[in-house]
């Protein structure tokens, strides 16, 4: 059984207020729900799972709420820490199957980690692949094993090299009154696709890197392709 947001959330400026006026239809949470998360190594956190109304691409993206949230919010200001948020894309074979072909799945569980521990938000986004779907993404781990690098795969099935877009991520942050964040993310264009909807990056975190045997080439062509900050051994 979900509840809404105000039954919870303290009244704060923004909460439910919508993307700009005239600007289509308005963004709103339609739903919260508390959700314990357990994760595979026994840690286990309160969530307050969050949906929403009215989001750009019209996709079933989640917001999760951690740790001292709601006190988060409230001290927003000038000279106050903003809330630390975390944009994770989905990733059914990393978050879900362990998969070692990237560092999805210890991303979600240092993510939800992070943010419980300060107070703030976990966006779970519906971009499956980098925004190209599972099948898709399947079949360029097939042309990464042929020799093509993770983004040369995407562009040789006829997609783009990173196709997603942080507008609703924005939107939902914009929602609940947050127009000022700590990103949790080594990637460059999540700082500056928000930037650019109006979410000041006060500081972007370092997460760690998560190093496997089978997914050291796809940290390389992060790091060297699309400029993550990720130290990589040799």
């Amino acid at each position: 059984m979900t509840t809404t947001l105000h039954q919870h959330v303290p009244r704060f400026p923004g909460a439910a207020s919508g993307w700009g006026e005239g600007a289509g239809p308005k963004v709103s949470v339609r739903s919260q729900v508390s959700v314990p998360l357990r994760f595979d190594d026994g840690f286990t956190v309160p969530a307050d799972v969050m949906t929403f109304h009215g989001l750009a691409d019209g996709k079933e993206h989640l917001l999760l709420a951690l740790g001292e949230w709601e006190q988060a919010l409230l001290q927003q200001g000038p000279g106050r820490p903003a809330p630390l948020v975390r944009l994770h894309s989905e990733c059914l074979t990393g978050d879900v199957f362990g998969s070692e072909r990237c560092d999805c799945g210890p991303q979600l569980r240092e993510g939800v980690d992070a943010v419980a521990a300060t107070g703030g938000f976990l966006l779970y986004l519906r971009q499956e692949g980098r925004g190209i779907g599972l099948y898709a993404k399947l079949d360029a781990y097939a042309l990464q094993d042929t020799g093509l690098d993770t983004y040369e795969a995407n562009v040789a099935l006829g997609h783009g090299e990173d196709e997603r877009d942080y507008t609703a991520a924005a939107q939902m942050l914009t929602t609940l009154g947050v127009d000022s964040i700590r990103l949790l993310s080594n990637n460059p264009d999540k700082a500056a696709q928000l930037s650019s909807h109006g979410i000041s990056v006060a500081e972007q975190v370092p997460t760690g890197v998560h190093l496997s045997a089978a997914n050291h080439r796809y940290l390389a062509a992060k790091r060297d392709h699309t400029g993550h900050t990720l130290n990589l051994p040799a």
